[in-house]
Parts: structure tokens; sequence; C-alpha cells
């Protein structure tokens, strides 16, 4: 193989390991918040009908989080690296959903968790990641008279 070539495998392979920790990281703090939610439903501070709003304030958390991890980890292309957060995150609680539960339906809100999981994960792109030239400002060229 050529250099050119070694060089894109180890960018890759970076980028493969930044997004796997950030979507393990926005499981851990999805569960984490879901934990307090929780906790905060059966002492009476929060009300029990939320429980949906809460998964999903929850996956953008924890997408967010974790987006900012992997593109600080990552330093280019924030937007994409984020969104693939966001995906991760999504594929490892349907994984978990489908482990722990008999059916697999679609209108039970995964759409939410989804669309959460990626804004969430697209967000921390944006905001963490910059995605703009890296560098000074430019200075003006002065015209000769």
């Amino acid at each position: 193989m050529r250099k050119n070539e070694e060089d894109h495998g180890a960018v890759l392979l970076r980028y493969g390991k930044s997004i796997l920790l950030g979507g393990g990281a926005a499981l851990l703090l999805c569960l984490g918040f879901l934990l307090l939610a929780a906790v905060g439903i059966s002492r009476g501070l929060l009300d029990a009908s939320i429980r949906y709003q809460l998964t999903v304030v929850a996956c953008v958390l924890g997408s967010f989080c974790g987006g900012g991890i992997a593109v600080r980890r990552c330093g280019t292309r924030g937007l994409f690296v984020g969104l693939a957060v966001g995906g991760v995150l999504f594929l490892l609680q349907l994984t978990i959903g489908l482990l722990l539960f008999d059916t697999f339906s679609l209108d039970s809100g995964a759409l939410g968790l989804l669309f959460g999981a990626l804004c969430g994960g697209a967000a921390a792109g944006i905001l963490i990641g910059g995605g703009g030239r890296r560098g000074g400002v430019r200075e003006k060229k002065k015209r000769r008279r």
C-alpha cells in the first residue's frame, strides 16, 4: 500500500474509534439522565405523564455530550461525526430494546428517539466542532497605487 492509503486508513480508524466511544458515552449519559428522571417521578417531583418527553430529552442530551466527546477527539468534520454518534446511540438503544422486549414497533415513539439522537449529535458537531477553517483571520490585500 502507498503511504497515502495508510494515512487514510489511520484517519478512518481514529474516526470510527471516536464515534464508538462517543456513542457509548452518550448511552451511559442517557441512562444516567433516565435514572434521575425515574427517581424524580418516584418521589413525586415529576409527573409520570411526561415519560416520553423525558426519554427524548435524554436522547438529545446524551447525544450532545457523546457527540462533543467524539468531535473533540476527531477535530474536523464535526457535523458528520456528531450525526454518526447520534446514529450509534439510536442503534444501541434499538439493540437493547430488541434484546429486552418481545416485539418491535416504530409506532411507540422510536422516530422521536431517532430524531432526538440525531439532532443532539448534529448540535454537538455544529457548536463544538466549529467546522470552519483553522488558523487566524486573513489580512486584506492592500491595493497598490
